[in-house]
């Protein structure tokens, strides 16, 4: 068995971890191939959130998700029912695993998020290096910038 590419736990039936096979095994009704289609600076295929969500079962305490990236120590808090039917986890490209230089192991993306800083689904929360998605009773760690200096900086190291 290949390693963990995800662990989704929290406020959930059963936490699990994920890894790019059982990313693949998911059925074909749930892949979303091709993320350019959303937003095409992104490449790759996913799966739905939903898709995950069935297999850990929120249960009804969980209100927000939380998105963990501990390559950069990065986390974004989000409401949980505002984001469940938008989001995208990106696990492979090209038939591969997610390389860490395209934001492996996996890359969260919000379907049509808002610009930043103008709602809690805002590009912001397109999260790369995600290791750990974290179903919490409100909002959970976050460490979005909270203005622009701090976003214009995060946005420059990602460049």
């Amino acid at each position: 068995m290949s390693e963990r590419l995800l662990l989704v736990d929290g406020h959930v039936a059963e936490s699990r971890e994920f890894t790019f096979e059982d990313f693949q095994s998911i059925p074909e009704a749930a892949q979303v191939r091709d993320v350019s289609r959303f937003h095409p600076t992104r490449k790759g295929d996913g799966v739905t959130l939903q898709s995950l969500l069935d297999r850990v079962k929120p249960t009804e305490s969980a209100t927000y998700l939380t998105l963990h990236a501990s390559r950069d120590d990065f986390a974004a808090s989000i409401p949980l029912a505002e984001v469940v039917g938008e989001g995208i986890v990106v696990y492979q490209l090209d038939g591969n695993p997610l390389p860490v230089e395209k934001g492996g192991p996996v890359r969260f993306l919000i379907r049509d998020p808002a610009a930043c800083h103008t709602a809690e689904l805002d590009d912001c929360a397109n999260v790369k290096f995600v290791d750990r998605i974290e179903l919490t009773a409100g909002r959970g760690r976050d460490t979005r910038p909270e203005d622009e200096e701090q976003h214009e900086q995060l946005h420059a190291d990602e460049h």
